[in-house]
């Protein structure tokens, strides 16, 4: 017996080694790392190999834990008119400050602080703008009755309707995109110049140079962003990931919660 708890402790360790490594590959056995140690425990504490398969498996569907008890209940307006918005304090979003120097070092202007709110949901912006590369920056923060956090955004959009967007967003991304979204997802809490360098790189990739871009103003920008949000609502209510809620408001369906669950799926073999 304390062989079998040595063994699954000695796996479990290593998974956790392999997780904090920067290379994709060795992460991803850490994940196959962390799935074996279950399967051991299941099945050599027990003397039942079923035991084992099943905890494994536990880890596939403990999402449906999180899409069960909150996303099901959830309800957000379809309307969402991005507005003035005061910051939120220091005590709340303690890195905005450092952010905002970070990206005004980067030749970023401040436009403006705006973003939308509704019952417990807060979605905050702080916009910045670069005129000579024509891109758009956005800090992020984000609050979902208990939980909050935040994230970092480069996104240059072109003449032919085509928007790249660079982004660490830390979560499966619960809605489905159109095609003209072409999105570079940095996994981690990457620096706002490190996170810069990686969008300019996926630009390159795609051979998209400073006069293939539109211009942006202060006025056009907050209405770019506002209309691309409601048209990402109305695809999704269109393609059955959201279904109406009453006239106003809007909730995930059954075929919604399934795309949550295998975009979770997803991000476990992709970003592992």
């Amino acid at each position: 017996m304390i062989s079998h708890l040595l063994l699954i402790a000695g796996i479990i360790f290593l998974s956790l080694a392999c997780r904090t490594s920067k290379k994709r590959f060795i992460r991803k056995l850490g994940v196959v790392a962390i799935l074996v140690a279950s399967y051991l425990a299941g099945w050599l504490l027990s003397g039942y190999w079923e035991i084992g398969a099943l905890l494994v498996a536990g880890w596939f569907f403990l999402p449906w834990l999180e899409i069960l008890t909150r996303i099901r209940k959830l309800r957000l307006p379809i309307e969402r008119a991005v507005e003035p918005q005061t910051p939120p304090s220091r005590q709340k979003f303690p890195y905005l400050q450092e952010l905002t120097t970070e990206m005004e070092s980067l030749n970023f202007e401040h436009l403006l602080d705006a973003g939308w709110e509704f019952e417990s949901h807060r979605h905050f912006f702080r916009i910045f703008y670069d005129h000579q590369r024509r891109c758009d920056a956005t800090i992020s923060y984000v609050e979902q009755e208990q939980l909050a956090f935040y994230y970092l955004s480069f996104c240059s959009r072109c003449r032919d309707g085509r928007i790249f967007i660079s982004w660490n967003y830390p979560f499966s991304y619960g809605l489905k995109l159109p095609p003209h979204f072409i999105v570079n997802r940095i996994i981690g809490m990457v620096s706002n110049e490190n996170l810069y360098t990686a969008h300019q790189q996926f630009l390159t990739s795609h051979s998209i140079g400073t006069e293939l871009l539109r211009e942006q103003t202060d006025e056009t920008l907050p209405k770019n962003i506002q209309q691309e949000m409601q048209d990402l609502i109305a695809l999704n209510l269109k393609n059955g990931v959201l279904q109406r809620d009453g006239e106003a408001l809007f909730r995930y369906s059954r075929h919604g919660m399934f795309f949550l669950w295998l975009e979770f799926l997803r991000d476990i073999v992709r970003f592992s």
